[in-house]
């Protein structure tokens, strides 16, 4: 497999060969990269099911093979999934708690929609917060507007709060929001408080980790999605040394009862990132078929290129991964800049 590797923030421990060694982002690279090739072939062929139980099958195998011993804290399902919850991972080594979404986004990959990506979390035994599988009220920014936001506050005095801290005006802020009906209103808010708006079909993770980069002209996340995704995102907005809030979203007392089986008896709770993430955080994705941030899988006759980001607190490293993967040892196709 051939590699480039471009890294947007240094080292903190660059003169310190041995922490390459120790961290474990590099071999988690790997797996999101071998999920995101066995979902990618399956790339508009309308069958989300088949394309989640590609991606989870290979990022089993893959993570199997990482020296490390992983608890998988938000997995895909039961006892029947290859990536349940609270399955044991990995060929022995640092123990870490895992969070998955092997083919985050199964509909796009489906529909041969754009967005789609294999994403894993992974941190030190319990520093990812376990939520039932509800949904989820969330904000989040980047390190510019860090501590100003609120999501007890009304829309425009984020948005407010926002710009000034870019110094910029209100109209030159972007707020993502997931194209759903329940976001109806809060749309409407947005726009009443002049703010530009990007609708997404899929992918509030990457919304996240978009709103949390520089040059992406991405500066808030916003609305209600999946619980186990927002604590992805919160693992990935450490890293990106931003900031995500979120309160669960109940549908039902079932719900209800659900977040009480799992220590949150006050569901109208606001979680701070620290609530939801504790320690070194590392998160890897790659795309399966590309997005803002990330190109999809493009096949050859002889092998694949993936795109992959790698953030890492615990060697405060953020890394674009280009790969080309060679699926046969007797013939190579040209290699590609």
């Amino acid at each position: 497999m051939a590699s480039t590797e471009r890294e947007v923030r240094p080292e903190v421990e660059a003169g310190d060969p041995g922490v390459a060694a120790r961290c474990p982002c590099t071999d988690l690279a790997a797996v999101t990269e071998r999920s995101a090739l066995a979902a990618g072939r399956l790339l508009g062929r309308g069958d989300p099911e088949m394309a989640d139980e590609a991606a989870s099958v290979a990022m089993r195998e893959a993570l199997d093979a990482v020296p490390i011993s992983g608890a998988l804290v938000i997995g895909r399902g039961d006892a029947g999934h290859a990536l349940h919850e609270g399955s044991e991972l990995g060929s022995g080594g640092h123990r870490l708690d895992l969070a998955c979404d092997p083919v985050g986004n199964g509909t796009a990959v489906a529909g041969g929609r754009p967005g789609a990506l294999s994403i894993l979390a992974a941190s030190d035994p319990g520093g990812l917060m376990q939520v039932p599988r509800m949904y989820m009220r969330k904000m989040a920014v980047g390190p510019v507007a860090k501590g100003r936001i609120d999501l007890r506050r009304p829309v425009r005095e984020n948005l407010e709060a926002i710009a000034d801290a870019f110094g910029r005006r209100v109209a030159d802020v972007t707020a993502i929001v997931l194209d759903r009906t329940r976001h109806d209103d809060l749309v409407a808010e947005i726009r009443d408080a002049g703010a530009r708006i990007k609708l997404i079909a899929d992918g509030d993770i990457m919304a996240s980790i978009s709103a949390a980069i520089r040059g992406t002209n991405d500066h808030l996340a916003i609305g209600i999605g999946g619980a186990p995704e927002g604590i992805i995102a919160a693992a990935a907005l450490r890293c990106l040394g931003g900031e995500i809030q979120g309160q669960l979203w109940p549908m039902s007392r079932t719900e209800i009862n659900r977040a009480a089986d799992d220590g949150i008896d006050d569901v109208s709770r606001i979680f701070g990132i620290d609530d939801l993430v504790r320690g070194p955080q590392t998160v890897v994705a790659t795309g399966i078929s590309g997005g803002d941030l990330l190109r999809g899988v493009r096949y050859m006759a002889d092998g694949a290129r993936t795109q992959s980001l790698v953030l890492c607190s615990r060697c405060n490293r953020v890394r674009f991964i280009d790969s080309i993967h060679l699926f046969s040892g007797d013939r190579h196709d040209e290699i590609r800049l």
